[in-house]
């Protein structure tokens, strides 16, 4: 039996993590960011990033092929997935394990350019960086 440290240790293992300021530098270089905020709607509507898309860990892979930067284009989900993966996606929660394990689970659905942002958006809060509420 593993613990949810350990699972989580595992996903970040196999995965890219990116840190607040290589998230900073690329909100600041595309106006219409793919940010997915992966926490639960009541902590997304306590505060996110600007242009940050709210899909729960619980419901993510469901709702990709909805992302605003691909369901404009009226697509079939799996070539709105295919536009979606080939642009960076980069994943938020509150603290880097529920982002984590996004990641991996995106990864395993052909993502190879999807980064977890750690240390969440509690780090984010912490560097009194900017927040849409």
């Amino acid at each position: 039996m593993k613990t949810a440290q350990q699972l989580v240790a595992e996903a970040k293992a196999g995965i890219q993590e990116v840190d607040l300021d290589q998230l900073s530098d690329y909100l600041k270089t595309h106006p219409e960011p793919r940010l997915i905020d992966v926490r639960e709607p009541a902590e997304f509507a306590q505060g996110h990033i600007a242009g940050a898309v709210n899909y729960p860990r619980g419901v993510l892979e469901m709702q990709l092929a909805n992302h605003p930067a691909v369901a404009a284009s009226g697509c079939a989900a799996d070539v709105a997935l295919e536009q979606l993966a080939a642009e960076p996606l980069y994943l938020i929660c509150r603290s880097g394990a529920r982002s984590a394990l996004a990641t991996e689970s995106l990864q395993r659905m052909g993502f190879s350019k999807v980064y977890s942002v750690a240390p969440g958006m509690q780090g984010w809060l912490d560097a009194k960086l900017p927040i849409v509420k």
